[in-house]
């Protein structure tokens, strides 16, 4: 995880703030469905389980991380590229 510094462009971005898994990787999941392959989603969470989760999403479905990013004030950003 990196702090807030270089972030990958996104062609789509999604707020999953508020919500608890698994709503933030079924946010993903759906918005993944809308891009092509190679193209980069950011989800911007608040569930202190999301590191982990999205971490688990990305083995299984075989979706890149490219990166997590560490906002401050329990805010993180996933970069996820769909494979």
């Amino acid at each position: 995880m990196t702090v807030e510094t270089d972030m990958p462009h996104t062609d789509l971005e999604i707020d999953a703030s508020g919500l608890v898994c698994p709503l933030p990787i079924l946010r993903a999941k759906k918005a993944l469905a809308q891009l092509e392959s190679g193209q980069v989603l950011g989800v911007l969470t608040t569930d202190k389980h999301a590191l982990r989760d999205f971490q688990a999403f990305s083995r299984q479905t075989g979706n890149g991380l490219l990166d997590q990013v560490d906002l401050g004030e329990g805010r993180l950003k996933h970069y996820i590229r769909r494979r």
